[in-house]
């Protein structure tokens, strides 16, 4: 039977950004040992010399004791049957989950898949969400494709790649970090495989988290570099036709919340624009146990349900929220964390009437 969760990294980034070549270096990686490793086409992986057996239909077992799997069927399926595996003894120890998505992927459906089946959220974490970016045609991609910038927006880790074509990465570099200030921006050519897809939020071996990595290095700062209102970040780049419908807003209120208070603030907010939230992480202090955090995440409509932290990570508590959205009234989730935290503003609706929204149902109880 399995102790504890399973990290799930997702590597996601438009066709041609390099994850064919960033994979083959996680299969060669010591560190990346009991990894499997879910990718859409098998055959452009190079790991026929790695081969030990086949041991089922698109699941291979290599020579490190890592596996690679192929999805032929739901993913979902792919997940359940690695599970099946480790429970029965065909697979000795499983640490670690990297799915590759399609280039042209929404990436948002994927998570929904970890976040929303009811048997894998009892086996797997999703730590978080790596994405790679061509250097070389990362701007032009961005500007005519939304799929691409969605992928940016819901990173937690930018990888930027073939710098060796294109060595000028100064720009792309900043318009990626204005999608998405609180992911890092690195340079694939100086990134550690293994380290890459760790993201923070949860480690088996030690039960414990690095918060503010998950979060994002850059999250007090884009507490203050906000997207507001009609802003139009006078940068020396052209952000492209799509960059704007994304927007990425950090939420921190000091001290503790009650339960129901969150409760709200999150069923309210995937009830009522469900579709345009894009990823939602935080942690919080609960009013009822301000000894343990309380971790957030969720994807659209779907909200994992709540986890608790063993304990403290650092100094620091209280509540830190990132919401990343495509389209979405940012007032209004101002207003609404503002009413559901007793931050009332002169145009912020009253909390018992949030609170007696019919809307304000289901979304988060788990």
């Amino acid at each position: 039977m399995l102790n504890e969760p399973i990290p799930v990294s997702v590597l996601t980034g438009f066709l041609g950004a390099g994850k064919t070549t960033l994979l083959n270096r996680l299969l060669k990686n010591s560190g990346m040992a009991d990894t499997a490793v879910i990718i859409n086409e098998f055959g452009d992986v190079a790991i026929d010399h790695l081969l030990v057996e086949q041991a089922s239909d698109g699941v291979i077992e290599l020579s490190d004791g890592c596996l690679c799997c192929t999805v032929r069927g739901e993913l979902v399926d792919t997940l359940a049957d690695l599970v099946d595996r480790v429970q029965t003894g065909r697979i000795a120890r499983l640490r670690r989950v990297v799915i590759e998505t399609t280039g042209l992927a929404d990436p948002v459906p994927v998570l929904q898949s970890i976040m929303a089946h009811p048997v894998l959220l009892q086996a797997y974490r999703l730590d978080g969400v790596v994405t790679l970016v061509d250097a070389v045609n990362g701007a032009a991609t961005l500007d005519t494709h939304v799929e691409a910038v969605k992928q940016v927006a819901v990173a937690d880790r930018i990888v930027v790649t073939k710098t060796d074509l294109e060595p000028d990465t100064a720009g792309l570099k900043a318009r990626l970090a204005a999608i998405n200030p609180g992911a890092a921006v690195l340079d694939i050519a100086t990134a550690d495989p293994a380290g890459l897809v760790a993201c923070g939020l949860y480690d088996p071996e030690t039960k414990t988290a690095d918060v503010r990595r998950w979060l994002g290095e850059a999250h007090d700062h884009a507490r203050h570099h906000d997207h507001d209102g009609d802003h139009d970040h006078d940068h020396t780049h052209d952000h492209g036709r799509h960059d704007s419908r994304i927007r990425s807003l950090s939420l921190a209120h000091d001290g503790p919340l009650p339960f129901a208070a969150i409760e709200t603030f999150l069923d309210l907010l995937a009830s009522t624009h469900g579709d345009r939230l894009l990823r939602l992480k935080g942690i919080v202090e609960l009013a009822e146990d301000r000894s343990r955090p309380l971790v957030v995440h969720g994807v659209q409509r779907i909200l994992h349900p709540p986890a608790r932290l063993p304990s403290w990570p650092d100094e620091k508590r209280g509540t830190r929220l990132v919401v990343i959205m495509a389209d979405m009234p940012e007032e209004y989730v101002r207003r609404l964390f503002a009413a559901v935290t007793d931050q009332p503003s002169p145009d912020t609706p009253d909390r018992t009437a949030l609170e007696n929204n019919p809307l304000a149902i289901g979304g988060f109880r788990g």
